[in-house]
């Protein structure tokens, strides 16, 4: 069973989309215990509650130096019984001390193809404003596990949408969104039910029942 960390700065619909194929049966091996937020407004503190999820409020602002922080951070996961970790739309950069305690045990979805347009910087609507600036004919969302480099972590699902030549960077990002809302649920399935095997930076997922 994965218990589910969801880390998130914004509104939460990725969080409210894995959480909805949680709870229809999509996802059966499964579920979310704990939505972490760095901001104290964040909309998916307030998807948490709806859904009686423990919802957190923590940010390095709180605290006097990091290591306080990544303590903190760490106690709180053990307290909820965390053992998978979801970067849902989370804007700030993870310690590498998590990273090597969650190994192959998080996750992170972004609104492109990978490696393309990825890295510092590429978050947001910055990415569909360069997929539009470069004129690129494609583009889509990526699930990929977290390691110590933005982006960079061993990819695990990719799916592509058409850029049309009237798209504009709003509406790129809610068509890549509602692919993320499909991809990101399906990601943690396969890893709910035992289907995916890494073998360092390449992901293969099982063809089993």
């Amino acid at each position: 069973m994965l218990n589910i960390a969801v880390f998130a700065s914004g509104k939460g619909s990725n969080f409210r989309a894995i959480q909805t194929a949680i709870l229809n049966g999509s996802i059966r091996k499964a579920k979310i215990v704990l939505v972490i937020s760095n901001n104290s407004d964040a909309g998916a503190l307030v998807a948490a509650r709806e859904f009686d999820v423990s919802a957190v409020h923590l940010s390095r602002k709180q605290f006097a130096t990091d290591d306080e922080f990544n303590a903190a951070l760490i106690r709180t996961l053990e307290t909820h019984g965390v053992n998978f970790i979801v970067l849902a739309g989370y804007m700030k950069k993870i310690d590498s001390s998590l990273i090597q305690r969650f190994k192959n045990r998080m996750l992170n979805i972004h609104p492109a193809l990978l490696p393309a347009f990825g890295g510092s910087g590429m978050y947001g609507m910055h990415v569909h404003e360069a997929v539009i600036a470069q004129k690129a004919y494609i583009t889509g969302a990526t699930v990929h596990l977290v390691d110590e480099e933005y982006d960079h972590g061993a990819i695990v699902l990719q799916r592509t949408i058409a850029v049309m030549p009237d798209d504009t960077p709003q509406t790129l990002a809610a068509k890549v969104q509602r692919i993320e809302h499909d991809l990101y649920p399906e990601a943690i399935r396969l890893f709910a039910d035992g289907q995916i095997k890494i073998d360092g930076q390449h992901v293969t997922v099982l063809n089993t029942p």
